[in-house]
């Protein structure tokens, strides 16, 4: 908290005001976090493309990953309290970037685009393909430039897509 305060030029009494413990302000973070994301994806101009949409919004993650990674890890992959759970949390809606997704998918399978299945479970799907294979690469574990990078996670995302297609 110390470090916070100083990288915000207040005492850390000031942050204590705000947040009651580290637990309080990094669960701020990472639903401010959530909240851009949110925004990016809803402020888009999307095609009518089932295919095309969804790609467009796992390169926005993708993106908002790469330049945020310490945000990223925070938001995906520490366990915090407050962070939402799969399934219940999830399908109460409480996920501001999930339920933007789950509207394209319910889209796709309303129109015959997509296979009928349970949505949530391909929403949560396509979050573990997005977020594992940006976890390898920030992690070390795929060593290709960013560019090259970028075109593997779109190319294994389109692979994922074209499986679930009707």
């Amino acid at each position: 908290m110390r470090r916070v305060a100083e990288a915000v030029g207040i005492t850390p009494m000031a942050v204590y005001r705000h947040y009651a413990d580290r637990a309080g302000l990094l669960n701020a973070l990472a639903n401010e976090g959530f909240a851009e994301l949110a925004r990016r994806l809803a402020t888009q101009r999307f095609s009518v493309d089932i295919e095309r949409r969804l790609t467009k919004m796992a390169n926005i993650y993708l993106e908002h990953a790469l330049e945020n990674p310490r945000l990223f890890e925070l938001m995906f992959l520490k366990p915090r309290e407050g962070a939402r759970r799969y399934p219940r949390d999830f399908k109460l809606g409480d996920s501001p970037t999930a339920n933007l997704l789950a509207e394209v998918i319910r889209e796709g399978v309303d129109s015959g685009y997509l296979r009928k299945d349970d949505t949530w479970e391909i929403v949560f799907e396509i979050g573990a393909l997005s977020h594992g294979l940006i976890l390898l690469y920030l992690g070390g574990r795929i060593g290709l430039n960013p560019a090259r990078f970028r075109d593997f996670y779109r190319r294994s995302f389109r692979r994922y897509i074209r499986g679930i297609r009707k």
